[in-house]
């Protein structure tokens, strides 16, 4: 559920297929610089209503999506 909506957010942003995205998509691989990567964090943000805290470890959606489940629960 939240892998797709953020799929869906990032599909958008980057006007991509939804399909070529997968949980182990590196942010590389999807063309995300960092400035995209603060872009796409702030729409899920605001679109889940949790605050993300990223850092350097956080290079793939499986990453993302870990970030978004641990600040959802805390």
């Amino acid at each position: 559920m939240i892998f797709e909506k953020v799929a869906a957010l990032l599909a958008d942003y980057k006007g991509i297929d939804v399909s070529t995205i997968t949980m182990d998509s590196s942010f590389a691989e999807l063309e995300l610089d960092s400035l995209d990567v603060a872009d796409l964090v702030m729409q899920i943000e605001d679109e889940l209503g949790v605050s993300i805290e990223l850092d350097q470890s956080v290079t793939t959606m499986k990453d993302l999506i870990a970030k978004i489940e641990e600040a959802k629960n805390a």
